[in-house]
């Protein structure tokens, strides 16, 4: 299993912070948030390689970070200089598909989020189910669901539909950006892609893969922490408290 992880975004809400270096690589306590994440997942001892996908304005800095460290990590450029010419989340999944050759599941995550709990769990789920899979937590606030992706699940778990930033949400899951992609959905993707899929955000992904194979969807046994503006980074700053189950 390879691990895809999601960062050529430009964090434009975080600025200054962010105006010159990337958002995942910020740190929360003693760790950057890529750390917490990565060091976390390797505990699985399933991931043969991290692929990290970055814009060019931010690679050396991914690099660096990567340079320094002792996982198997792979920096990718996917090219794009600013945020309007950004490549969006789905295509940078399968331009990192097309340029490593990828063709094992996939364990796909945002690297801007903590977690007070381990993704281990998710992997383990992943692996039971035999499907891919989401997680989900439930949302109370509607301004939040507003602008987050909504999944519709039914009986045993089964995803069946996953809509972003819905103007009337039709439940209260809201579906973080963790995914796992088996082998022979990830062979979908380029299909997906070719036939509409929406490409900004990577649920949309998600939307398209549970009407065309089974995704099962996992409750989340804890809490993540969306690093979106300096109000929530200082938030988490304050309050995170690394992964305590």
């Amino acid at each position: 299993m390879r691990c895809v992880i999601l960062a050529a975004g430009y964090a434009t809400r975080l600025y200054p912070l962010t105006e010159n270096f990337p958002k995942p690589l910020l740190k929360v306590g003693e760790k950057t948030i890529l750390d917490w994440l990565l060091e976390d997942i390797d505990t699985s001892g399933l991931v043969s390689e991290y692929i990290v996908i970055s814009n060019h304005r931010f690679a050396r800095h991914f690099g660096e970070w990567a340079d320094a460290h002792t996982l198997p990590i792979t920096v990718i450029d996917d090219g794009t200089s600013t945020n309007e010419t950004r490549l969006g989340a789905v295509c940078d999944i399968q331009f990192a598909i097309d340029q490593q050759k990828l063709d094992d599941d996939l364990l796909i995550i945002a690297g801007d989020n903590v977690l007070d709990f381990s993704l281990v769990t998710f992997i383990r789920y992943a692996r039971e189910k035999k499907t891919s899979c989401t997680m989900r937590y439930y949302e109370v606030d509607t301004k939040r669901l507003s602008k987050s992706g909504v999944s519709e699940v039914g009986k045993d778990e089964v995803l069946l539909s996953l809509e972003e930033k819905p103007t009337e949400p039709k439940s209260n899951w809201c579906t973080p950006p963790f995914y796992f992609y088996r082998a022979e959905d990830v062979r979908k993707i380029k299909e997906a892609i070719a036939d509409g899929c929406e490409t900004d955000a990577p649920g949309s992904l998600a939307a398209w893969m549970c009407k065309h194979t089974t995704v099962h969807s996992m409750e989340m046994p804890g809490n993540r922490y969306d690093i979106g503006d300096l109000e929530s980074y200082q938030r988490v700053q304050e309050t995170y408290r690394g992964i305590t189950r």
